[in-house]
């Protein structure tokens, strides 16, 4: 199916907030970003949902195609859409949180990601676009 319109839309986008618990802290994983915007700075894996998925099965894959990190369990948190989050155009995105153990915290970086980390939530790098607030937001609910 071919979509045109004669007026702009925005842009709808996913990311997938992991947290893994070790010891006594908890970690949050994020992706080093290959390309514009941003290239260079931590991020939460995410990107664009295709026409053909849900947001949910967007995150699913993203946070797969990313950090080669599956099988975790994804709950819609929040819609950010804040104008000008993103310096490329009108962005919208809804973010996923999940959990992850021991058992399931082997990560690689992939396709658009330059690299993947784990990182004490008090101790985050220099994130892109509004990531930081985002986790903030997510451990004052969550955590």
């Amino acid at each position: 199916m071919s979509f045109t319109y004669d007026y702009p839309r925005a842009a709808v986008t996913v990311d997938a907030l992991v947290f893994f618990k070790q010891e006594s802290s908890w970690s949050v994983l994020l992706i080093k970003r290959k390309n514009y915007p941003f290239e260079g700075l931590w991020a939460i894996p995410g990107g664009f949902m295709d026409m053909d998925e849900t947001l949910i099965d967007a995150a699913h894959r993203e946070l797969e195609e990313e950090t080669g990190l599956g099988n975790v369990a994804l709950s819609q948190f929040y819609t950010f859409d804040a104008i000008g989050r993103d310096p490329r155009h009108r962005t919208i995105s809804t973010i996923f949180v999940g959990f992850t153990n021991e058992n399931n915290c082997k990560i690689k970086a992939n396709d658009d990601a330059a690299d993947a980390q784990w990182f004490d939530i008090n101790a985050l790098p220099e994130m892109a676009f509004d990531h930081k607030m985002i986790i903030e937001k997510a451990v004052e609910w969550y955590l």
